[in-house]
């Protein structure tokens, strides 16, 4: 298993970018947001280690009317996801850059 008490800087933005937001999102939508920090060829890579650590967790959308393809996989922090990130950014704060 990977060290939950480790986040690197994508983890931290995705973190940031789903407790931030307050609702679940499609990781499209943040790499859209990270301005930058996020990549189209990475980002699944990364959503899928952090749910392993347990730290977000996804669903598939409801198919909506008219659409084609694969429904979307929406993501949300979990409350380990939510209390690591609490952590690292009070680290962050108080003794520098942790990442």
């Amino acid at each position: 298993m990977d060290d939950i008490t480790r986040l690197s800087s994508k983890e931290t933005v995705i973190l940031k970018l789903l407790i931030g937001e307050c609702r679940e999102l499609y990781g499209l939508e943040m790499v859209e947001q990270s301005n930058g920090g996020l990549k189209r060829g990475t980002i699944y890579v990364t959503l899928g280690r952090m749910e392993d650590k347990g730290l977000i967790k996804s669903r598939k959308e409801a198919p909506r009317p008219g659409s084609r393809g694969l429904p979307r996989r929406l993501y949300s922090p979990t409350g380990l996801g939510e209390r690591t990130f609490a952590v690292w950014e009070f680290a962050a704060q108080k003794f520098g850059e942790v990442g």
